[in-house]
């Protein structure tokens, strides 16, 4: 599979080049470098230094519990360092070695896989998250924490669109609350190790981040619409559809991702997605119809067992704080991002689901 669509790759290089100079001769760990996001941090890391005589060096950790060894990049990779290791065994941690930025993008995100391995992915954002903090404070370093748009539950109607200041509606109890929780302890985590030991501290709240690289096993949304035009099948709408989302490319998420690692003020928490429009599930599939020409039919059925049923009914992000403090500036409107990503999975979807 090719990841990774040319155009997009130097749209982001092209959006960051203060930023990324601003990493020049930098040790950055990234924990969770085979992931969806983790992918895109090494590509773009990896096409500066192949172009740069200045190089940002760059450290990937990951436990391939949720993803295959055989995404790993088969590139030549110009200083950097890929590590299959667990972020939850301390005494790995601790061997990893001195850094200027830790960037922990480790977590199971998909509904579908945390589902099955509730365990885990309460580890990763709490032990491993904790692992890491210690690592930056005695590192002296930044810490940048990818936490989830999920942290806020389901939101009272009236907060929306949610700021970073809005506290959360959020079950203890339920399938989801492994995912929700842990994120939240995790951010809770990031609070103590700045309050207490001063050290730097980023949380990143991602909303609905799509785009090519996404697996078609992933099963969330925007993967399962894609792989479903790809092969002619019907597409598949669980509960009534009226779950609304705003949903952000990738192009955009990395630009603002980027944005809060190099300036994000110490100790702050950032909205990064898109704040319209905000359309439910309904209307996202007639959107995919519509830029596919796809002959395809609406199915709405229950929520599969293996997919948590309890989802949020609202998720738009306030994303002024990011746009204040940071220069943030979504781009790429929805029909433009779902055009190229239905063109990539084209490509590179099997037809297999």
């Amino acid at each position: 599979m090719n990841y990774f669509v040319k155009t997009d790759i130097n749209e982001i290089l092209n959006s960051l080049s203060d930023e990324l100079r601003h990493l020049i001769n930098r040790k950055v760990l990234l924990a969770g470098g085979n992931g969806f996001l983790g992918r895109y941090f090494i590509e773009i890391i990896n096409e500066f230094n192949l172009n740069n005589k200045d190089k940002i060096i760059l450290t990937s950790v990951d436990n391939y519990i949720s993803s295959s060894k055989s995404n790993i990049p088969s590139k030549k990779l110009n200083k950097i360092s890929l590590i299959d290791g667990n972020i939850c065994d301390v005494n790995f941690v601790k061997k990893l070695g001195v850094f200027d930025i830790i960037i922990n993008a480790a977590g199971i995100a998909s509904p579908f896989y945390y589902r099955s391995k509730p365990l885990e992915t309460l580890d990763v954002a709490v032990q491993g998250t904790r692992n890491l903090l210690n690592l930056a404070r005695l590192n002296n370093c930044k810490f940048i924490f990818f936490s989830s748009s999920e942290i806020y539950g389901d939101p009272d109607p009236t907060k929306i669109p949610i700021q970073e200041s809005y506290r959360g509606n959020v079950s203890t109890i339920g399938p989801r609350a492994c995912y929700d929780e842990s994120k939240r302890l995790g951010e809770t985590l990031c609070y103590i190790f700045k309050q207490y030991f001063g050290t730097h501290t980023n949380i990143i709240r991602p909303f609905n981040i799509f785009g090519p690289g996404m697996l078609e096993e992933d099963y969330r949304v925007m993967p399962n619409f894609a792989a479903n035009i790809v092969s002619n099948r019907n597409l598949k709408l669980y509960g009534d559809a009226s779950q609304t989302r705003t949903f952000c490319y990738i192009t955009d998420a990395m630009n603002g991702f980027f944005k809060v690692i190099c300036n994000g003020v110490a100790g702050e928490p950032y909205n990064i997605g898109t704040q319209e429009p905000e359309i439910n599930v309904m209307e996202l599939a007639d959107l995919f119809l519509k830029i596919s020409d796809s002959k395809s039919l609406k199915d709405i059925i229950e929520y599969p067992d293996s997919y948590p049923g309890d989802e949020p009914m609202r998720r738009c992000p306030d994303i002024k704080k990011a746009k204040l403090q940071l220069n943030y500036a979504p781009k790429v409107e929805l029909e433009d991002g779902i055009n190229r990503f239905l063109n990539w999975a084209k490509d590179n979807y099997s037809n297999k689901i």
